[in-house]
């Protein structure tokens, strides 16, 4: 199913959706509804108010059902900067849009206000919708969000997304696994002041049996190709770069490790920016996706 992507009077509700399916098995009703029983969860969880929802990179047919039916039924959306416009559509016409994103660099609103307004905001029988690009568990601040809500005893629910990682490594045609090349995924984020060392382990990141996927990495390019071949990565490692993932305007290149910086730099500026390291990207197929929009492409 396509979801309508140029109208944005879309008001998609649970009722496109299939129900859901009848059980055929044989299990009594009382070990089926044991089994089922929350452990540890509050009462009042049963029925949130708040929802973490994953905006996905920005393509709207990678959102989750849950997604698409809650921003169809939202009466008020908080929602990041690199949530897509395409997305941002298929929210319920007269919801209420809150615009609370950050951007490197330029003004935005403080995560305690963010927080504040997310338990000013919250009611019984208001769907709140806290909308966040990729995945909400990944680099997006979450932690802070739901502690803040769990203070107040505000009930939430989290309904994940597509990661960046997994959509760039889909759009260039490679797996983050590939036997023989990954035995591990290494998600890290590149994020620090203007100045800053980033303060990782380069030692553990340093695998050449490892795919390490760096987010918000542009401005630490240059420190990561350097530390990472300090501590034992090869030189002509592969690369993958990506941004605007799954967007119209998405650009793709591949580098070796030691052309990082340079290959950041044929990017055109401010865009986000995501960084895969390791062997398992040396397969990425750059001219056989025609959504890829790169100018060069630099091999190791």
């Amino acid at each position: 199913m396509k979801l309508p992507r140029d109208s944005a009077q879309a008001d998609v509700g649970p009722t496109l959706f299939f129900p859901a399916p009848t059980r055929s098995d044989d299990a009594s009703p009382a070990l089926v509804s044991m089994a089922l029983e929350p452990v540890g969860v509050r009462p009042e969880a049963a029925t949130p108010s708040v929802f973490f929802v994953g905006a996905g990179p920005g393509d709207p047919d990678l959102l989750t059902v849950r997604a698409l039916k809650l921003l169809g039924a939202a009466d008020v959306v908080l929602y990041d900067a690199l949530v897509s416009d395409d997305v941002l559509r298929l929210i319920k016409r007269g919801a209420k849009r809150i615009a609370v994103g950050k951007r490197a660099g330029a003004p935005c609103i403080a995560q305690s206000d963010i927080n504040r307004m997310l338990v000013r905001l919250a009611r019984p029988g208001r769907k709140l919708v806290r909308l966040k690009g990729g995945d909400p568990l990944i680099f997006a601040r979450l932690g802070e969000e739901i502690a803040t809500l769990e203070a107040a005893g505000v009930p939430f629910e989290i309904i994940p997304g597509v990661t960046a990682a997994s959509a760039a490594a889909a759009a260039a045609g490679v797996s983050l696994t590939t036997r023989g090349e990954a035995r591990r995924v290494q998600f890290v984020t590149a994020h620090a002041r203007a100045g800053e060392e980033l303060a990782l382990d380069w030692r553990s990141l340093a695998d050449d049996k490892a795919t390490t996927v760096f987010y918000m990495a542009r401005e630490a390019a240059a420190q990561i190709a350097a530390r990472l071949m300090a501590h034992g990565l090869g030189a002509r490692t592969p690369v993958l770069l990506m941004s605007d993932v799954s967007r119209p305007s998405q650009m793709r290149l591949r580098a070796c490790l030691c052309e990082l910086q340079p290959a950041v730099d044929l990017f055109p500026p401010g865009v986000p920016l995501i960084i895969v390291v390791g062997e398992a990207t040396a397969a990425a197929s750059i001219a056989a996706h025609p959504q890829s929009d790169a100018r060069a492409v630099m091999r190791g």
